[in-house]
């Protein structure tokens, strides 16, 4: 379920990030997306290392580990690819 629940989590996550950064990004809403789910696991393996929620289950600090994973790496993609 942990996994399924970060798929989700990345999708929530990569459409907020998109929303608190908006701008053109260079791959679109799909490399977003991808970007959304890649940055909610590690936002959530970081998170759950310093005790914001565990990979598990659904929390507020896990949402938000997600959400600043998410714009971590759209920043980063941005930076790299403009």
């Amino acid at each position: 379920m942990g996994f399924l629940a970060w798929i989700l989590f990345g999708l929530i996550a990569g459409v907020i990030a998109k929303v608190i950064m908006p701008g053109k990004d260079p791959g679109g809403l799909i490399i977003t997306i991808l970007l959304g789910i890649a940055g909610a696991f590690v936002g959530g393996w970081i998170g759950s290392l310093v005790g914001l929620g565990t990979m598990g289950d659904f929390s507020f600090g896990s949402f938000i580990t997600a959400i600043v994973g998410a714009l971590v790496l759209l920043a980063g993609y941005r930076m790299i690819k403009n």
